[in-house]
């Protein structure tokens, strides 16, 4: 996840509104969790309390721009967008069979499947509720793409599972439908509402929600745990094939030759972990992700100055994640 620190530099880099908005969209979240009732409220809210820095719904903010015309309408997209990858982290979870998320325990973990599918079902019915809110049904058409994107990478993932023969191609379709597809979706959705350049924005978050998902893959390669909230390795154990696996075939026999369904408890996957760095696959995905990162902050159209700023701090913040 982004750290702390870069987040609140883009939160102070984007101009004066931008903190006050953020503060709304996270009381409208925690409104969402709790306006189910006890039972489903209760998971909602713990998933909504755990859900990291918030960056996507700071990109709707810092991409509509220095002066929003509708703030409540950018809200409600803020919140939408975090709903929607709140609930596809549920389902990735049951589909997992995960134990814990950034540390904590999931919610298939604390209360069993059928309680998680509910709560993931919740979290994107209410995302869609709150974009209809805004009456701009071209808002709500750029995150249902996106949410019919996360659906065909988790099943991009699933038919991948345990291959070896999963080339670097493919493995990039799947982190641009998973994680790229959001990320273009919250810059849209701030250009569609501040009136901005849509398509210039949205190929932004396209390319750093990529590079986004390259270093996430690689942290579960390097950890450690403490940092990430999972075991090293946990992508092995769940079968998901990634770049650092990939690259480090190409370099190593045993490697190449490695049964992913062998590997079946922390320890092995440790064990993997440590082979795949000493190919250095370590390096070349996290420098295949910073040539996207520049590419992103190279394309960027002319900005505002302030909005400028925060949105390459946004695209440094993705790097800085693995620094």
């Amino acid at each position: 996840m982004a750290s702390a620190e870069s987040v609140a530099a883009v939160v102070s880099a984007g101009g004066a509104h931008v903190p006050e908005l953020m503060d709304r969209v996270e009381a409208r979240l925690r409104a969402v969790a709790t306006s189910h009732g006890p039972v489903l409220g209760e998971q909602a809210e713990a998933t909504i309390a755990a859900g990291g820095k918030r960056l996507r719904p700071l990109l709707v903010l810092v991409a509509a721009g220095p002066q929003p015309a509708d703030d409540e309408a950018l809200v409600r997209a803020g919140a939408a967008v975090e709903l929607v990858h709140a609930a596809s982290l549920v389902h990735d979870d049951v589909l997992d069979g995960a134990a814990l998320r950034r540390g904590r325990p999931t919610v298939v973990a604390a209360a069993g499947r059928d309680m998680a599918i509910a709560t993931g079902d919740l979290l994107f019915s209410r995302a869609f509720a709150e974009l209809a809110g805004t009456g701009r049904a071209d808002a709500v058409r750029v995150l249902s793409d996106a949410a019919s994107a996360l659906a065909a990478g988790e099943l991009l993932q699933r038919a991948d599972a345990w291959s070896a023969d999963v080339s670097r191609e493919r493995y990039l379709e799947r982190c641009d439908l998973k994680t790229g597809r959001l990320f273009q979706a919250a810059c849209a959705l701030g250009a569609l509402l501040g009136g901005g350049s849509v398509e210039a924005l949205a190929a932004f978050g396209r390319r750093i929600g990529l590079a986004f998902q390259l270093l996430d893959d690689v942290l579960d390669v390097s950890g450690p745990a403490e940092r990430t909230g999972k075991h090293r390795g946990t992508d092995l154990l769940d079968g998901t094939v990634t770049l650092p696996l990939i690259l480090a075939r190409e370099a190593d026999p045993e490697l190449a030759a490695l049964d992913v369904r062998t590997v079946t408890t922390p320890a092995a996957a440790e064990a993997v972990c440590d082979k795949i760095a000493a190919t250095g696959a370590l390096e070349r995905s996290r420098e295949e992700a910073l040539a996207m990162v520049a590419d992103a902050k190279r394309q960027l159209p002319a900005l505002p100055e302030a909005q400028q700023a925060a949105l390459e701090l946004v695209a440094d913040g993705v790097v800085d994640r693995y620094s």
